[in-house]
C-alpha cells in the first residue's frame, strides 16, 4: 500500500524561488527577519501528462523564519528554515460502498531548511547578483501508518541564481521595481535536475506603507533522474516536477519597519503538481 501513486509536489518550489528578493543585497549590519504561515490544501493534481486527475484530499502547512542578513555590503546570507511542517491526508473510502480502505493520516516535524549566500556583481542603475544555495534535507521522508506522509524530500541539493533588476517611478508619489532571475538546480539521490526563471512586478503605494508584487515562476525539469517509481516519494515531494505559476502578494508596514504580508499562488501550468493554489500570512521586522 506504501506505493499508492501520490506523485505530485506543493508550489513550495515556488517559495524556494523567491527567497532571495531580487537582485539587491542588504547594507552590511541590515536585516529583514519575517514569522509566515504557509499552506495548501487540495483534491486534485496535474499528472505527468500536464492533465488534472482527482485525489484524496491533501493538506500542507508550513511554519517558517526567514532572514536575510548583511554580511557586507555586497554579501547577504539568505536562510529559510520551516521549523514547523505538517502533511496530512483524509481517509481513503470506496466510492461504491463507503468503505474504509485507508485511515488519514499526518505527520509533524521540520522542514528542509534553506542556505543562501547571494552576492552583488553590480551596483549599478540595473543591479545583477548572484546566488548560491543549499537545500538541507532536514524534513520527514517518511511517516504515517502507511510511510507516504513527508515533510521534506529527503535529498541535498545546490542551486545558482542570477537577479537582475531595477527601481523607476511611475509617478512622483509611486514608485516601482521590477526584476528577473534565472538559474539552475542540482537534485541529488535520483531527482531530476532543474531549470529555474522567474519575474517581479512590484509597485509602492500609500506613501511606501503598502507595497503590492506579482510574481511569475516557471520549473522546468531536466528530467535526467531515476524513473518515478525508484527516485520519487509517495507523498508531496515528487520527481520531473515542471510548472508555470503566477503569485500575487502584499507587504504593509505597519510602523517605520515592522509589517504584515498576504500572498497567494497558483499553478496555471503543471505536470506532478498540486492543481490549487496555495496561501501564506506573515508579519515581518525590516531593518532597513
Amino acid at each position: 500500500m506504501k506505493k499508492i501513486a501520490y506523485t505530485w509536489t506543493i508550489i513550495l518550489v515556488a517559495v524556494q524561488l523567491s527567497f532571495a528578493g531580487g537582485p539587491w543585497t542588504k547594507t552590511k549590519g541590515k536585516y529583514y527577519i519575517k514569522l509566515s504561515q504557509w499552506w495548501t490544501i487540495f483534491d486534485q493534481h496535474y499528472t505527468d501528462t500536464g492533465l488534472i486527475d482527482p485525489n484524496v484530499t491533501t493538506g500542507v502547512f508550513n511554519t517558517s523564519i526567514f532572514l536575510e542578513y548583511g554580511i557586507t555590503n555586497r554579501l547577504t546570507g539568505v536562510v529559510n528554515a520551516p521549523f514547523l511542517s505538517r502533511n496530512y491526508m483524509n481517509n481513503i473510502r470506496s466510492g461504491t460502498t463507503g468503505e474504509l480502505i485507508i485511515p488519514g493520516a499526518a505527520v509533524n516535524g521540520l522542514g528542509d531548511i534553506d542556505l543562501i549566500l547571494k552576492y552583488g556583481l553590480s551596483t549599478s542603475s540595473v543591479p545583477v547578483s548572484v546566488s548560491i544555495g543549499f537545500g538541507i534535507p532536514t524534513g520527514i521522508t517518511a511517516g504515517g501508518s502507511q510511510e507516504n506522509l513527508q515533510t521534506g524530500d529527503g535529498e541535498f541539493n545546490q542551486f545558482i541564481q542570477f537577479d537582475a533588476g531595477t527601481g523607476f517611478q511611475i509617478s512622483p508619489k509611486v514608485p516601482a521595481y521590477i526584476s528577473a532571475y534565472t538559474g539552475l538546480n542540482n537534485r541529488t539521490n535520483g531527482f531530476s535536475d532543474e531549470f529555474r526563471y522567474g519575474l517581479e512586478f512590484g509597485v509602492g503605494l500609500l506613501n511606501q506603507k503598502l507595497w503590492l508584487n506579482t510574481k511569475l515562476t516557471s520549473v522546468e525539469s531536466f528530467k535526467n533522474g531515476d524513473t518515478a517509481e525508484t527516485a520519487t516519494s509517495t507523498s508531496i515531494f515528487a520527481n520531473n516536477t515542471e510548472f508555470l505559476s503566477i503569485g500575487l502578494e502584499a507587504n504593509y508596514y505597519v510602523t517605520e519597519r515592522l509589517g504584515v504580508s498576504i500572498g497567494t499562488a497558483t499553478a496555471i501550468r503543471g505536470e506532478i503538481i498540486a492543481a490549487a493554489p496555495s496561501y501564506s500570512i506573515g508579519v515581518f521586522y525590516d531593518f532597513k
